[in-house]
Parts: C-alpha cells; structure tokens; sequence
C-alpha cells in the first residue's frame, strides 16, 4: 500500500478524468442485482431485499471483535468496497463475493464514493485519510487532525471536501492531494463539531451537527451559515446535533439525529433524543421518532435515507448484551410510520443501496460480544 500523499498514477488520474457525468450514471445503471444465494467472504456484508425481514446468509462467521464501519457503492458497474476493522474489501459480482484489498492505517474507517471507481476512506473524528482507485490505496494527508465528513463531487472528478471537528471546511481538486480551506467555521471559532454531512448532489451543501450548538446549513460552501431550527423544544434552547444525512433523492430532505438538551434538563426525567427531519434542506427541522423501548436511540445511531424515496428513512437499534440482536427500523416520514425487522447481528455498522435496485440494501454488520 502506498503510503505517500502523491497522486494517482497517470493511468488512473486520465481513467478518473475520462469520466463524464454522463458515463458515470451510464455505469450507474448498468449494474445488476447480486445472483447469488449465499454471500462469499468473512461475515461481514450481507444483503437484503425485503428491507432486512430475510438477510442473505454469508459462507464465513463474523469473528468478535468486527465492525464493518465502512460500506459503498461505487459508480463501477457492479463494485463495492467494504472496510471491517482495518482491512479494505472489494466486491465485484454486485455483494456475491468479497476478497481483501488492502489492510489500512485505521481500525475504523468510512468510505465515500466518488466518480469514476474511486473511494475515500477516512477516520471520523481522527487524521487518517486515503484514497482508492481500483486495487491502489494512497494515503493522503489531511488537512485536519479531526475529519467529521467527506463530500465528493459528482460532476467534477477530482474534487473533493472535508470538514474538521473545529467547522472549517476544505477543498482538494486534485484528488486530495492538496488541500486549500473554504468558507467560514460553522458556529464560529470555539465551537466543537460532531458531523458535517455534504448533499451528493450539490457540494455547496452542508449541514453541520454541533454540541450544544445544534445545526447549521450552508448553500455556498461555507461562505455562510444559517442556524437551524427546531431542535429544541425552547426557543434558541440548546441542542446537540451528532449527525444528518442529506436524502440522496430529494436534496431539500434532511434527517438529523440529536438530543434536546432543554429536555433533558436535570429531574426531567428524558434524555431528550429524538431523530428529527427538515423538508427545507436543514432550515427547520421537526421531530419524527422519539426514544422510545419500540425505537431505541444511540447517540451513534446509523442513518441511511432511501436513494429513490426522499420519506423513507433507515436506522438500527442493536446491541450484544443478553444476546439480544439487531432492530432495522424502516421510517416511512409521510405517514409517520414505522416498520421493524429484526436480526441476530449485534449490530449494522454501515447500510448502502445497490444503484440501479434501490431495494437491494447491503449491510455491514459486527460482532462485538466476548465469550
């Protein structure tokens, strides 16, 4: 693995660069749903068709202690990569087969997609950073000691954004190569940031999760941030706001996960989290699920909106003690529904659709119990 923040090679800087926006939904669309009956690999991807009611079963056994932190789609027809602990996997039969890749500088990585069969792994809330092209990993530095999001640009091969704990966004052109800051911090100097969630479609959107802060919403790539509403049951109460994700079918459609800290007072008796949605890209929000025993709530809890239904909204509830198992909630915002599936995984570390049969979900799932 290389280990240098250089670029690509030149073979894979003009295969990147030979991407149109045109030939990466091409490629998008020529994918198929996996044909398989059993996954082949470690234990830990699966898939489901059913909105996890069945999921498929896997040829190995998930060995403790595993999270499959890291799960995507790429716009490689048919291509996938997954990162359990520190090793990088690669699909290419659509989730049938899975075969290491590489072994990473982190125990916990995520990944985002960009044009042209390219991936960024990175470390939430730590420095590790690299890039993927086909089987080359390059380690990029960072621009930031604390990386709290990653944004990719469809129409621009190349460009790619990043967002430091402390609300300072930056830029790279070059594939991550360099980095220049942009825009302003979200909330000012001082402020500490739990997330920065980037619009697939539109880079120079943003919604910024903060502690005690709430939210913030930028349009123009951080030049400016506007508050965010709703979050707390007092006017201008304080909130946190741990993460969003922006709907990749409707980009004014934003679900956020946070606590109302005006009701979680001290003798209030609630700990005051709730998942909440915005219909004006990150303006306003409302509450949709409350922390409840049928919908339980983690400050980590994983969000995964539907790539074809901006009312459809994804979350999990799973834990190892008294072998309990995994919920996978199924959020349905226009009816104010929500549908339950349960599994025996400890947990679903990462969730990502296949691009041409959204309802194709993969799942990356753990094992964390100790026998």
């Amino acid at each position: 693995m290389k280990r240098t923040g250089s670029a690509v090679t030149a073979a894979a800087a003009a295969f990147v660069l030979a991407q149109s926006p045109a030939a990466v939904a091409a490629d998008a669309a020529a994918w198929t749903a996996p044909s398989c009956t059993r996954v082949t690999g470690d234990g830990g991807v699966t898939f489901t068709t059913d909105d996890g009611a069945s999921l498929t079963p896997t040829t190995g056994t998930l060995k403790p202690v595993s999270y499959t932190h890291g799960l995507a789609a790429l716009d490689t027809p048919n291509t996938l990569l997954a990162t359990r602990n520190s090793e990088l996997q690669r699909s290419t039969d659509a989730g049938c087969t899975w075969t290491r890749l590489a072994t990473l500088g982190s125990g916990s990585t995520r990944l985002t997609a960009a044009p042209g069969g390219r991936a960024f792994a990175w470390e939430t809330s730590g420095s590790y950073l690299a890039r993927v092209d086909g089987h080359t990993v390059t380690r990029l530095s960072a621009p930031t000691a604390g990386i709290v999001g990653v944004g990719t640009d469809r129409t621009r091969p190349g460009h790619v954004r990043l967002a430091g704990n402390d609300g300072q966004l930056y830029d790279s052109v070059d594939g991550g190569a360099s980095w220049k800051p942009v825009g302003t911090r979200a909330f000012g100097s001082g402020a500490s940031l739990y997330s920065v969630a980037f619009d697939p479609a539109d880079l120079g959107h943003a919604v910024a999760g903060g502690m005690a802060r709430g939210g913030a919403v930028t349009t123009d790539g951080g030049a400016t941030w506007t508050a965010s509403t709703g979050l707390s049951s007092t006017p201008d109460g304080p909130a946190n706001l741990f993460k969003a994700v922006v709907s990749p079918a409707r980009s004014s459609v934003v679900y956020a996960l946070g606590i109302d800290l005006a009701e979680a007072a001290p003798g209030s008796g609630s700990e005051g989290r709730h998942l909440y949605r915005s219909a004006d890209g990150g303006r306003t929000f409302v509450k949709v699920v409350d922390d409840t025993a049928a919908t339980k709530l983690t400050n980590g809890t994983l969000l995964a909106p539907s790539p074809s239904d901006a009312d459809v909204l994804y979350f999990e509830y799973g834990t190892y003690f008294q072998n309990y198992g995994t919920d996978l909630f199924r959020l349905d915002a226009a009816t104010g529904k929500v549908a339950t599936t349960h599994n025996a995984y400890d947990g679903i570390s990462a969730i990502a659709f296949n691009p041409a049969r959204p309802k194709v979900m993969y799942l990356g799932v753990e094992d964390v119990r100790v026998d």
